[in-house]
């Protein structure tokens, strides 16, 4: 007789989750057996104590023997399709026919062949007999989100269908040595900004990187947040990835500021320039007071608009009539204003997704529809001047959302509610990661054929050139750790990653968008491999890299990769050269005094070891190894790699010492806040900086 162990083992592994795996150091890790079994009921098994372990590893081998067809299958490079079938034992002979109605409407129809390789298997499970089958539907499927009904005997089933390239879209002539620029939108300031950066600062920082030479402009996600109460800045933990933040808009765009008085004289007001000179000089953005102000001229605006017809007006309610997703997400904030708490704190109806008239206000539920639709606009503007020729656009495709925000309540059916993501232990955080948010579930994202994730991506791909996938081993398998338990003892659950690829390749297709996979960290041999076959770009960050050995301070960039010296979560190259990341880790204890000199010695050879490989490559010389040349020379190696994209962080050509983020940290930092030290204007008139960027374009375009 098989041990609870062995039971729990089995049924994990029927539920695809994993009972054990190596951390960061190589060590074997089981996670407690409570915490796997909270993930099982998770998903689906039926489990209240361990004594239920028999019976739910009996009902999971029915049921997986009873679902006679995966839930999506997927056709690479457009078929033959070839499927497997669990079929009961009777209908080991019975021919197949299939049925497949493609995305447009029409439909294919005809009769499934065996695989004459493949020898059907007989099994008997629960006392059923089954006979499993390979077929092949001897059909080349155009591109597309398809339904498959077979039909054997009596039997009926159906799975979604996708086919697709295998391979994401990669530019036709494509400029294999590209570079770009990075910044967070927040920071980007300029003199006509209001205390933070907009999406026309966005677009100015567009117009610079051109005039460098450059082919790429990217930022951090530009999702909507919640900016009053709940209060959330963060841009990975946005209200929704479906929805644009009314933050970046650029008020003085709007075509109504210029008809309307009332709007006007209040912008003029004392009290408002008072407000706004506040908001411009301090250090940091205050998200509360900024987008308070941005509000008092929206509603202004919108007054105006509705007040009588025009086309503008109608425009507007166009919108609205092809946007009813608009319309429900509106209801949803105006919802959240009114209640000011979490959505798993209303009224019963609401809560499970019901609102009505009467629960909201109305004029608060137009208000949010008026800025999506300005969001749009204004991005359109950002997305035509990309493709009249300009730098792409490079987004950020954020992992997960805000747990009180709008898609887990509307989506609640592909969120893992009782968990949250997170990371095991590592070198930086050696208790572990807990983000917040819940993780997707995988069979609520079958069930509905993907339809969310799909959207979420289309909204970012319309206007994206590059699109980067946060946490891209999350599509293999992704870290849960359910409520009650520390990051230390969540469990691996794994995902049909094929599927999610098929979804990547068709969407980059179908908008001409690169994609960006981001895979640092502990990342498993076969996220990697996965990349590299379905042409998905991984990520290099220099400052990983570097060794302590003068010959191989630097490790080659392996092609088609994106290049970066550090990341939003990293020190910037100056915080990393003068150890600012060291005390930072110091002081939020997670290295001990007594850790600090190795550390510090450490980092001073790989300063020595990095000068001298410079100096061997020829980016150095002996005269000159300040902070400044050091971070050219490192810039000009990288820019002459085999890397497909090297992104500059705008940041660190001034040298700034100070990072936009420090992980794990909330109120001890302020994360999501700094302002860039200086504005857009001043930095088009930074010698250093523009010098800079003309001699990686003339490496990247030139070889020289």
């Amino acid at each position: 007789m098989k041990t609870q162990n062995h039971l729990l083992h089995d049924l994990a592994r029927l539920f695809k989750v994993q009972t054990i795996h190596y951390d960061a150091f190589g060590r074997l890790v089981k996670p407690p057996a409570e915490a796997i079994l909270r993930v099982l009921r998770m998903l689906g098994a039926p489990l209240e104590r361990r004594q239920d372990l028999p019976d739910a590893l009996r009902q999971r081998r029915q049921f997986l023997w009873q679902r006679a067809i995966n839930p999506v299958v997927i056709a690479w490079d457009g078929g033959p399709l070839r499927l497997k079938l669990r079929l009961p034992s009777p209908l080991a002979e019975a021919a197949p026919r299939y049925r497949v109605a493609l995305e447009d409407g029409e439909c294919l129809e005809g009769r499934c062949d065996d695989d004459a390789e493949a020898k059907p298997v007989e099994r008997t499970v629960e006392g059923m007999r089954y006979v499993t089958r390979q077929i092949i539907i001897p059909e080349q499927l155009p591109l597309g989100y398809h339904k498959l009904h077979i039909r054997v005997g009596e039997l009926d089933l159906e799975a979604y269908l996708f086919s697709a390239l295998p391979q994401t879209y990669t530019a036709a002539n494509p400029n294999n040595r590209q570079w770009g620029l990075f910044c967070p939108l927040y920071a980007l300031t300029s003199e006509r900004s209001w205390g933070a950066g907009d999406f026309s600062d966005l677009e100015g920082l567009v117009d610079f990187t051109g005039e460098m030479g450059g082919d790429i402009l990217g930022t951090l996600p530009l999702l909507s947040a919640f900016l009053d109460e709940p209060f959330n800045p963060s841009p990975y933990a946005p209200v929704s990835r479906l929805f644009w933040n009314e933050f970046y808009l650029d008020v003085t765009r709007i075509p109504e500021l210029q008809r309307c008085p009332p709007a006007g004289a209040m912008i003029q007001s004392s009290g408002f320039r008072t407000e706004l000179a506040s908001l411009c000089t301090a250090p940091l953005v205050d998200y509360r007071r900024a987008m308070a102000l941005k509000r008092t001229i929206l509603e202004e605006l919108l007054r105006y608009l509705m007040r009588r017809p025009s086309k503008r007006r109608k425009s507007f309610e166009n919108f609205i009539a092809a946007h009813p997703i608009a319309q429900d997400y509106a209801a949803f904030r105006a919802k959240v204003e009114r209640e000011r708490r979490p959505w798993e704190h209303w009224p019963a109806a609401s809560r499970d997704g019901a609102l009505k008239a009467g629960d909201y206000d109305q004029s608060v539920k137009q208000y949010h529809l008026f800025i999506q639709w300005q969001a749009h606009e204004q991005m359109r503007a950002l997305g035509e001047k990309a493709k009249a020729g300009g730098p792409a656009l490079y987004l950020d495709f954020p992992l997960g959302v805000n747990r009180d925000g709008y898609d887990v309540w509307r989506e609640r059916e592909v969120f893992a509610l009782d968990a949250s993501g997170g990371a095991p232990p590592d070198a930086f955080f050696t208790k572990g990661q807990n983000w917040g948010f819940p993780p997707l579930h995988p069979d609520g994202l079958q069930r509905q054929g993907y339809r969310y994730y799909i959207h979420c991506l289309r909204n970012h791909l319309r206007y994206a050139g590059m699109l980067r996938i946060d946490h891209v081993m999350g599509l293999h398998r992704f870290y849960w750790i359910p409520h009650g338990f520390e990051a230390a003892d969540g469990v691996y659950v794994r995902y049909p990653a094929a599927e999610f690829y098929a979804i990547l390749s068709l969407e980059s297709h179908r908008h001409q968008a690169q994609i960006v996979g981001e895979n640092l960290g502990t990342v498993p041999p076969y996220v990697n491999s996965a990349l590299a076959k379905h042409k998905v770009h991984g990520m290099e960050v220099s400052q990983f890299c570097v060794t302590a050995d003068p010959a191989n301070a630097l490790q080659e960039v392996p092609h088609g990769t994106v290049a970066s010296l550090n990341t939003h979560d990293t020190a910037t190259f100056t915080g990393f050269w003068q150890e600012g990341d060291i005390d930072e880790r110091l002081a939020l204890g997670l290295i001990s005094e007594a850790e600090v000199a190795s550390h510090r010695d450490e980092r001073a050879r790989q300063r020595e070891a990095l000068i001298a490989y410079l100096k061997s490559r020829g980016w150095l010389n002996d005269e000159t190894t300040d902070c400044a040349a050091v971070l050219r020379a490192w810039l000009f190696q990288l820019a002459s790699s085999d890397a497909h994209l090297l992104l500059v962080n705008l940041e660190d050509l001034w040298l700034e010492p100070l990072p936009q983020n420090v992980p794990g940290t909330w109120q001890e930092r302020p994360n999501w806040q700094r302002k860039a030290r200086f504005s857009l204007e001043e930095i088009r008139q930074m010698h250093s900086v523009t010098e800079t960027l003309k001699t990686i374009d003339e490496i990247r375009t030139q070889g020289r």
